[in-house]
């Protein structure tokens, strides 16, 4: 089985830098800001091994991030990512339900 480089935008990481800032910060709970980052972290490792696995997104609203986006969902997340050759490129990390159906 091939593996894939992953490679995480600067959006995506300024995204996750936001998202444990508000569990941590708003909801005072630190620690549980490092197991949700720790699990969204584990579910982009898994890309490495079967990127394909997901659909490619045809929503117009997910267009914006690239070619043939694909969509990860980890609890009330979005993982947003394009797979080019070898490279899954990791988006953005938002929440799910701000994508819109059109």
């Amino acid at each position: 089985m091939s593996k894939y480089t992953i490679v995480i935008s600067e959006q995506a990481q300024e995204d996750l830098e936001k998202l444990s800032g508000i569990i941590s910060d708003q909801y005072k709970s630190p620690i549980t800001s490092i197991r949700y980052l720790r699990g969204i972290f584990s579910e982009i490792k898994q890309l490495s091994r079967n990127p394909e696995i997901y659909s490619i997104q045809t929503r117009k609203s997910l267009q914006a991030y690239g070619p043939f986006p694909r969509r990860l969902n980890y609890k009330r997340m979005a993982i947003i990512y394009n797979l080019m050759g070898k490279v899954v490129y990791i988006r953005r990390v938002i929440p799910a339900n701000t994508i819109s159906e059109l």
